[in-house]
């Protein structure tokens, strides 16, 4: 299964960990069961509570306990009755609130406002993290097309010619398939250069699966050039516009 990503008490992402390292976590209390987690395949983050079944957690009930009594008030020291050895008589007071209920009310007043400050990071977090993953996935897609950019600059280089797919020891298109491509097209493009054409897939984004990218060898042949019709948050420095 994928690793785990999780977000510890400050909002801060870890990860990947195993299942049983993110259970260890949650039993050392590093994350607890409101903790944000995800991994791939999730559509969103989630808290631990709503995968604890697939992880095998079973938390044990809090014992929340009862309420401790009221502390007795001391006797006035100055009622002459006491002086005198004689039990004194408490007056009637009106009933109140226990300690336990106002520390609940206390601890509810401050829980809210977290609360809603954990969604606004969650809000902002999200979305970074996620253009992070599709990026780290164009990355990989792209590095796994070295040894072919080697291959044919080779030919290019050696020969003088740009070689195409099934020549050369070069292979078909849907040879090169990968993590996330689907296939590579090999040859001269319109404007002369040299280079091959990645096709994009599996990435799980729509605006990224089916989309090209370019690699070609410049009109000198001495430099290779990218370019790309994705989005740029989503591609390396040098194959941005």
């Amino acid at each position: 299964m994928s690793g785990w990503y999780y977000a510890d008490r400050n909002r801060e992402q870890h990860g990947p960990v195993s299942s049983d390292e993110l259970v260890t976590h949650f039993r050392f209390g590093r994350v607890a069961l409101d903790s944000l987690v995800w991994r791939e395949g999730m559509a969103q983050w989630l808290p631990l509570r709503d995968v604890a079944d697939e992880l095998g957690l079973n938390p044990a009930p809090v014992d929340v306990g009862s309420t401790p009594p009221p502390v007795p008030q001391a006797p006035s020291a100055s009622a002459p009755h006491e002086r005198l050895g004689q039990p004194s008589v408490a007056p009637a007071t009106k009933p109140g609130m226990s300690g336990g209920k106002i520390a609940l009310i206390v601890a509810a007043v401050l829980l809210v406002p977290c609360l809603g400050i954990g969604a606004i990071l969650a809000a902002i977090s999200l979305p970074a993290y996620n253009d992070y993953t599709l990026r780290s996935k164009v990355s990989q897609a792209i590095a796994e097309s070295e040894p072919l950019k080697l291959q044919v600059e080779a030919i290019r280089t050696g020969e003088g010619r740009c070689p195409g797919n099934d020549e050369d020891g070069i292979g078909a298109p849907e040879s090169y398939a990968g993590t996330y491509v689907t296939r590579v097209v090999v040859g001269e493009f319109d404007d002369g250069t040299c280079g091959f054409e990645l096709e994009f897939g599996n990435t799980g984004n729509a605006a990224i699966d089916g989309r090209k990218l370019w690699r070609d060898m410049g009109s000198d042949h001495d430099a290779w050039n990218c370019s790309s019709e994705i989005d740029n948050k989503w591609l390396p420095l040098d194959c941005r516009d």
